[in-house]
């Protein structure tokens, strides 16, 4: 997507914020992210702020406002302070984080805080008096036509494992940011997710699993639902490398396909695996 800097903003837009923040003084455009039309943190004499939105006739402007709604019930997640409409344009402003992308590979002191945050991310329940597909029913094409009951569950799960979608702070504590692609899901699955994303930072299956299993949820997994969900991560990805190539995939979906086998799928098949 084209991204767009604060002072490319309508004045109108631009003065409905200053409201909440005051006067902004300055404004950096964030340099990760692939879906928002604005994202950019800026300075205020009330400190920092991460803005990100998009036009208000953006068919893509239900997802702004259900990331924020569902980050006012997500844990381990920046606060949400404002919400703006204003000359064309719908804006979120979320808590700045000052912070460092987390190093997920093998040995790294961050892995003891990503294993604290999956847990804590796994125990809280889907808001649901917010309407969301679920992640069996996002993933349909690629499940079996009888889902198992222990694939529909009900946690407010995260789902995109990227380290940038992540920052480490002074403290140690990590924190999962752009919750856009949230729904409900098992427990375990951003554990799940976080295998291959380990993987691919250089970890062996087994190390990854090692990992996952350190969250309660993983733990108490059945290791054949794991197995399907294995399967049709790789299925997926594979099947989204192929019709919606972009430079990240390959090497995800690579690491999916190390994973399948681990679990004695032997060579995953592709897209119609399942």
């Amino acid at each position: 997507m084209d991204r767009i800097g604060w002072q490319d903003l309508p004045a109108e837009t631009r003065a409905a914020v200053e409201r909440h923040t005051g006067p902004v003084h300055d404004a950096e455009t964030a340099p990760h992210g692939v879906m928002s039309r604005l994202a950019c943190t800026i300075d205020t004499r009330t400190g920092r702020v991460f803005v990100k939105g998009t036009r208000k006739d953006d068919v893509q402007a239900w997802v702004y406002r259900h990331e924020a709604e569902v980050t006012r019930y997500a844990v381990r997640a920046p606060r949400v302070l404002w919400d703006v409409t204003a000359g064309g344009w719908q804006l979120y402003g979320y808590e700045y984080v000052e912070g460092r992308y987390p190093d997920l590979s093998p040995g790294s002191d961050d892995l003891t805080a990503f294993v604290l945050t999956l847990t804590a991310v796994s125990q809280r329940p889907w808001p649901e008096i917010l309407p969301k597909k679920p992640l069996h029913t996002r993933w349909a094409e690629f499940l079996p036509k009888d889902v198992p009951s222990s694939l529909q569950g009900r946690a407010l799960a995260h789902t995109d494992m990227s380290p940038h979608n992540m920052l480490v702070e002074d403290t140690g504590r990590l924190l999962l940011l752009d919750w856009a692609l949230a729904c409900p899901a098992p427990a375990w699955a951003d554990a799940a997710l976080a295998i291959p994303r380990l993987i691919a930072a250089g970890h062996t299956p087994e190390q990854a699993e090692t990992f996952a299993r350190e969250i309660p949820a993983y733990r108490a997994a059945e290791p054949d639902t794991l197995t399907l969900f294995a399967r049709t991560v790789y299925t997926a990805w594979e099947d989204w490398e192929r019709t919606r190539p972009m430079p990240h995939r390959a090497a995800l979906t690579a690491a999916a396909q190390l994973w399948v086998t681990h679990r004695g799928e032997g060579q995953p098949t592709g897209a119609h695996a399942v």
